[in-house]
């Protein structure tokens, strides 16, 4: 609820991000424009447009999932309320999920909006999408990248001035998850790498799902595959790190 009161004190803030995310799209939609129409590659989706379409929607998700409580926790380092925070009467696992909660929340609202104004005012069509599929393969997506964000959130308690490793691993998951173009078009070296990395699956499954209508139960098995080892080690790494700050007395400390 705090965060909640502190987010809705800034409507300004909040329709920017909204205005943001459409200048996004359409910077991609004159981008796509001034591209040849070949359609290899973009698993399903009829151009390049839709094909980053979704590959916008769904980093905002991923950048919250892997990214947002890591910063969260260093904003409260610098407001000096990290301390306050970590002696309430709350596990270390309800701490980490009250404080990456509310911004997934706001990035599955700014991901719909992509989606949506794309529809309306760009000419996608979604006409043969598996909705169901669709909030599967997300849900699945933002179990999998848990794991990784509260290891992330962990890494900033212990370390502090983090966030430029988050930043890049944050950008490294979009990049070679197939963000913006096919991993086929990386360099040969890094094909492989892309072909594994969590996000991977979550843009092909997603992609299957709006454009094809089917072929995303097996990128969604492998993100929950994921999911199954990474939420409890993050977990575990964030309960670690909690101990370690508590020990030598560095939970004041930013």
């Amino acid at each position: 609820m705090r965060d909640y009161a502190v987010t809705r004190s800034y409507r300004f803030a909040l329709l920017f991000d909204l205005l943001l995310a459409i200048v996004d799209l359409c910077v991609y939609y004159y981008i796509s424009k001034a591209l040849p129409g070949a359609t290899q590659d973009l698993h399903g989706a009829p151009d390049y447009f839709a094909f980053v379409t979704v590959g916008l929607a769904v980093t905002v998700v991923i950048g919250s999932a892997s990214a947002q409580l890591a910063q969260r926790v260093r904003e409260e380092q610098l407001t000096g309320t990290l301390e306050a925070l970590v002696t309430q009467p709350v596990k270390s696992n309800e701490l980490a999920f009250g404080l990456g909660g509310l911004p997934f929340l706001l990035a599955l609202g700014r991901a719909s909006v992509y989606l949506v104004v794309a529809t309306v005012l760009l000419g996608v069509s979604f006409a043969g999408a598996d909705w169901v599929g669709f909030v599967v393969v997300m849900a699945a997506t933002g179990a999998a990248l848990l794991g990784l964000g509260v290891a992330l959130g962990a890494l900033v308690l212990v370390i502090k001035r983090a966030t430029v490793v988050v930043t890049l691993t944050t950008f490294a998951l979009g990049l070679l998850g197939g963000a913006f173009f096919p991993i086929s078009v990386l360099p040969d070296w890094l094909e492989p790498i892309a072909k594994i990395v969590p996000t991977r699956f979550a843009f092909d499954g997603l992609r299957a799902a709006l454009f094809t209508g089917g072929g995303w139960a097996g990128d969604a098995a492998a993100l929950l595959g994921i999911a199954a080892v990474g939420v409890p080690l993050g977990l575990w790494l964030f309960h670690r790190a909690l101990d370690h700050c508590r020990r030598t007395g560095s939970l004041v400390q930013y």
